[in-house]
């Protein structure tokens, strides 16, 4: 089973020694059509709507504040509320969100070379180094760790479960998420 949840940020456990969690807002969904096992669902991110997605709500009806579609694996056999339960007794879920953009980095921050001397007159600081062989092939190999865009990319992490509360909608997983405060992404239960 899939949830779509908003990463509120992290904490810690109050126990010796303490663990630290990360705080999950499990999003309201409405289950529109079931196909298989997998759904098309609608949830609110916020944002503004366009003319598709007013013709979407009209088609399911539902409210206004649900402005977003996906296709998502859930527990439901007819459309309707999201089930929960399988949230109640999970114990390991996986958590897929888009991690912070950082930009166009050069090879220390994307790749965590060492770099060179810091003194004066090694002219070699933050600089990649040697990246291709001389004569022959004569070029730059593919997969050379080079600078370029860092970040923005999917990824996803184990985390274990410590709790849920259904009557506020949050879970709390062991460990660090990827992504900003804010973030929505995808949580699915493993076991």
């Amino acid at each position: 089973m899939e949830f779509i949840v908003e990463k509120i940020g992290m904490s810690r456990t109050i126990s010796v020694p303490s663990t630290p969690v990360t705080l999950l807002k499990v999003k309201e969904v409405k289950v529109c059509e079931v196909n298989e096992g997998t759904a098309i669902v609608a949830y609110s991110d916020g944002k503004k709507t366009n003319k598709a997605v007013e013709g979407q709500q009209k088609k399911y009806n539902l409210s206004a504040e649900f402005n977003r579609f996906a296709t998502m694996a859930v527990a439901n056999a007819e459309a309707g509320d999201l089930d929960m339960a399988a949230l109640a007794e999970a114990k390991v879920v996986k958590s897929s969100f888009t991690t912070k953009g950082r930009g166009f980095q050069g090879v220390m921050k994307r790749w965590n070379f060492a770099g060179g001397p810091g003194a004066h007159g090694s002219r070699f600081h933050r600089r990649p180094g040697s990246i291709g062989n001389c004569e022959w092939p004569g070029r730059v190999q593919p997969g050379r760790k080079m600078a370029g865009q860092y970040g923005n990319v999917k990824k996803t992490v184990k985390n274990e479960v410590i709790s849920y509360d259904a009557e506020n909608g949050v879970l709390v997983v062991a460990g660090a998420v990827p992504g900003a405060n804010g973030a929505l992404g995808r949580v699915k239960v493993v076991k």
